[in-house]
């Protein structure tokens, strides 16, 4: 068998808005509302370098049914520059991106396949082998029937690739749609499976391969670390993957110990080191910031004055620096043993997703008089509260602490 080269790529969700960045420098901002444009042309920019045999788009190229011209035209750009190369690129879309919404039309290039609302098959020849793959597109948003089972059975001698924008049964991360067990789809008896709809880069199985490379690019504090897409070569039965970076920037979370500190000016010097070294390891970032292991003259220097200065003083400091390095939010950690009820009670709420907040807020937004002044139970919603909680028992905590 010769070696099949290709790309598994999905949920670019271009031109996507950015939830809970109000506090972001506005200096910053166009590069951030850029960073889905910017992750797509660095895939676009890898594929005309590293020239694959083929594309795979795995669903939500868009970020809404509605797909903005903008998107659109850039997507058809890099469409055509992978057209250029003679690269072919299958496509099916998911559930932002369905089939029923209203848009302007582009015609894209001829090395383009889209499949449509049925599922089908696309077969390629790759070095005189011939490649299966099959997908569909969302006709609608929800699609709560298990499509897998309309994929055929692989052929004998064949390769044979799926591409399924879907959920695995039980994991309710995301909307559960098109769901699928494991078991399913190794009885099809594919060489690989390239899904969508899971921001989380996942393989579910390796031998053969179900993959989730995740989206290309963060958009909240829920999508941290490095964001890409697969390269993927079949040779002889067996695949080797290779994930590929590909956002403009990435969410994260980091730690700085502080113990020692007596003046600002000693704090901010440490605390600008350590975030510079950092930010040359990383590349550009937007990170939770939490200062820890202080000692007691760090304290009293924190607790000089309010929080938010200190945040707006040390984003100050890394942008004379010129550093793509933002600090989104500000935690201290004092010395103090939180109760386990309490660890207990943090924990539990960061693990709830928006299905958890709507169970236990239930009754309040039910209410007949007072749920019209409720905010919707969204992402930004639950990010605000998050904040407040851990706020809220900080302060009782440090009040405790000092009776």
């Amino acid at each position: 068998m010769a070696r099949i080269r290709f790309l598994h790529v999905a949920d670019l969700h271009l031109d996507s808005p950015f939830k809970g960045i109000s506090s972001i420098p506005e200096n910053r901002w166009k590069d951030i509302r850029e960073s889905t444009f910017q992750a797509f042309q660095n895939m676009i920019n890898y594929a005309v370098e590293s020239k694959p045999d083929f594309v795979l788009i795995v669903g939500d190229i868009y970020d809404g049914e509605n797909r903005s011209l903008r998107a659109q035209h850039l997507f058809q750009k890099g469409m055509e520059a992978l057209h250029e190369e003679n690269i072919p690129v299958l496509i099916c879309h998911g559930n932002h991106d369905h089939l029923s919404g209203n848009w302007v039309r582009f015609q894209l290039p001829e090395n383009v396949h889209v499949f449509g609302e049925k599922v089908e098959t696309k077969t390629l020849i790759i070095s005189e082998e011939k490649v299966n793959i099959t997908g569909f597109s969302y006709k609608e948003r929800h699609i709560l029937e298990p499509m897998y089972s309309h994929y055929p059975i692989a052929e004998h001698n064949e390769i044979h690739i799926g591409m399924l924008h879907g959920s695995l049964e039980g994991n309710n991360d995301h909307d559960v749609y098109a769901p699928f067990r494991k078991n399913d789809l190794l009885a099809k008896g594919y060489q690989y499976w390239a899904l969508g709809h899971i921001h989380k880069r996942q393989i579910i199985h390796s031998d053969p391969p179900i993959v989730y490379p995740g989206n290309t690019q963060s958009r909240h504090r829920n999508e941290r670390g490095v964001k890409g897409f697969y390269e993927v070569s079949l040779v002889n039965n067996q695949a080797e993957l290779q994930f590929v970076p590909s956002a403009a920037f990435i969410y994260d979370e980091l730690s700085i110990e502080c113990a020692g500190m007596i003046h600002a000016n000693e704090l901010i010097t440490h605390l600008e080191k350590e975030l510079i070294s950092y930010s040359q390891k990383v590349g550009k970032a937007i990170i939770e910031l939490t200062i820890n292991g202080i000692t007691e003259e760090t304290i009293e220097l924190l607790q000089s004055t309010n929080k938010d200065e200190w945040l707006f003083l040390i984003q100050e400091s890394l942008e004379q620096a010129n550093n793509f390095l933002i600090i989104k939010e500000l935690h201290i950690e004092f010395p103090i043993e939180q109760s386990a009820e309490t660890t207990m009670l943090l924990s539990a709420l960061n693990e709830w997703d928006t299905s958890g907040w709507k169970h236990a807020l239930k009754e309040l937004y039910q209410h007949p008089k007072g749920s019209r002044y409720l905010k919707p139970i969204d992402q930004d919603f639950i990010e605000e509260v998050l904040t407040e909680a851990d706020l809220i028992v900080s302060k009782a905590l440090a009040r405790g602490s000092n009776n």
